[in-house]
């Protein structure tokens, strides 16, 4: 007679395995697999925080950097942290001098470029080979009048999409006031749209819908809104115009895509009226695209979608409209006499606003409990407005068109972590000066932009190796050398 097999099955956990062969599989985790690790139950959490784990991220990381023997955790975290708050007065540092005076427009800190426009000209330089000496921009200038605005979507959203291996890669949106949309990859212009009466004025910050079917929203001084397919093929755009959206009666200023439904756009007109469109919503009506209408008092500085709400910086308050319901659910913040910008970070409850001579921290939490809405920090020391502000969990970056400095702070209490020059001394102290009129960072690093009367700056600053750390003193924290570990090109190009 035939023994019945076992009820039971041998079976081998994860957690059996010792925990050095457990770190050792561990060290091969990003820091999100290894957060999400710590969370399962205390025997995983006691390996994701153990020293092996973090001796190799370190030394990853910074091979050149000096480990203590324990605690490696926390010390790799105050590490990363830091440098994410430019705490240090030694970063590497290259200068691109510019022959073309004119202000810059815009700028794009992305991967291993920079991109930034003057007037109609967009240039583009490789930042590895700024860093080895080799000159030379990309110059892409179909553009025959000013550029308004500057985004980037990802390749795969578009008919240029061939392979995998491209998955990473962004293209290039510019609108400009000769009524043309272009799309740039590689160097070159790849689409053109065309369709507004006048200047397009704004782009969409992200891509409307889902799937295949994402467009992109264009908004211009003739009042229309226009969604245009990224996936058209043709190099001149043809088909690629989907729908035009009516019933804006002054020019568009800004729009910005809701976080909670992505088929949501929301528009802001320079007579500060608002609307809010569902771009799913078949377009045989012209108007009937309009889900929701509001306004709000003064010129209108800044929009942005957060979930359901969305934040409208105008005048000298910033404001949340609930896109559910197009009620004003708070007033976040009011700056007298005026704002300049505005900047908030989705995962935390706090939102920036720069004014003249300062910026201003508020946390969305207590003004809710208030008709005044009180500021939790004043981010002092700026001359003139503050017109160039980014805010990211780590850090609050401040900067204007009449200040040579640029000031940083923490984000969670807005105490001041550095501040430097974003030009040459010698350019800052010359009596023509140079402010800053373009800024854009990105993790550990942050470009400049700034113009004279002869020439124009570009600043390339990576504090990810930097190893001194700003002085702690209770005085202002000010980098005013030009930092000695730094690349400059000889030339200079137009």
């Amino acid at each position: 007679m035939e023994a019945e097999p076992s009820s039971t099955t041998a079976t081998t956990r994860i957690t059996d395995l010792n925990e050095d062969s457990l770190a050792h599989c561990a060290t091969y985790l990003s820091l999100q697999d290894l957060s999400n690790l710590a969370t399962t139950c205390k025997s995983l959490k006691r390996v994701a925080y153990s020293d092996p784990i973090w001796q190799h991220c370190f030394r990853e990381h910074w091979p050149h950097e000096l480990l203590q023997t324990s605690g490696l955790r926390e010390a790799y975290l105050k590490r990363r942290v830091a440098v994410q708050q430019f705490k240090f007065v030694d970063p590497l540092v290259a200068g691109l001098y510019i022959t073309d005076a004119k202000p810059f427009d815009h700028i794009i800190l992305d991967k291993n470029d920079i991109t930034f426009s003057q007037g109609s000209l967009v240039q583009m330089k490789n930042i590895d080979s700024f860093l080895n000496g080799r000159d030379g921009f990309t110059a892409l200038s179909d553009h025959n009048a000013r550029i308004t605005c500057m985004r980037l979507f990802p390749l795969s959203e578009t008919s240029l999409f061939r392979s995998e291996t491209q998955r990473k890669e962004n293209v290039l949106v510019t609108s400009s006031c000769d009524h043309s949309i272009r799309l740039w990859w590689k160097g070159s212009c790849q689409r053109c749209f065309r369709g507004h009466n006048g200047p397009v004025l704004t782009l969409s910050d992200k891509l409307l819908g889902d799937g295949s079917a994402k467009v992109l929203a264009s908004g211009g001084e003739d009042g229309t809104v226009r969604l245009w397919s990224l996936s058209s093929s043709g190099k001149r755009g043809h088909h690629a115009l989907k729908a035009t959206l009516y019933g804006h009666e002054k020019p568009i200023k800004l729009m910005s895509v809701a976080g909670h439904r992505t088929s949501l756009l929301a528009s802001i007109s320079k007579d500060s009226k608002v609307r809010v469109w569902d771009t799913t919503t078949s377009s045989a009506v012209r108007s009937s695209c309009c889900v929701g209408m509001t306004s709000v008092p003064g010129a209108p500085v800044d929009v942005k979608c957060c979930e359901s709400l969305l934040y409208v910086a105008a005048g000298s308050s910033v404001v949340a409209i609930d896109l559910r319901t197009m009620q004003k659910v708070i007033t976040v913040a009011i700056y007298q006499p005026k704002l300049c910008s505005f900047a908030i970070v989705p995962s935390k409850p706090l939102i920036c606003t720069g004014g003249i001579d300062k910026a201003k921290l508020w946390d969305i939490r207590i003004n809710q409990e208030t008709l005044k809405p009180e500021p939790v920090a004043e981010l002092d020391g700026h001359t003139g407005p503050v017109t160039l502000l980014h805010m990211d969990p780590y850090k609050i970056v401040t900067g204007g068109p009449e200040d040579s400095y640029i000031n940083v702070w923490e984000t969670d209490t807005g105490a001041q972590t550095n501040s430097f020059i974003c030009c040459p001394s010698d350019a800052a102290s010359s009596s023509s000066g140079m402010g800053c009129s373009a800024m854009a960072v990105n993790g550990t690093r942050i470009v400049t932009a700034s113009h004279g009367e002869d020439h124009g700056l570009v600043c390339f600053r990576d504090f990810f190796n930097a190893t001194c750390a700003v002085s702690k003193r209770e005085d202002v924290l000010i980098s005013k050398f030009w930092d000695p570990q730094s690349y400059s090109d000889g030339d200079a190009y137009s």
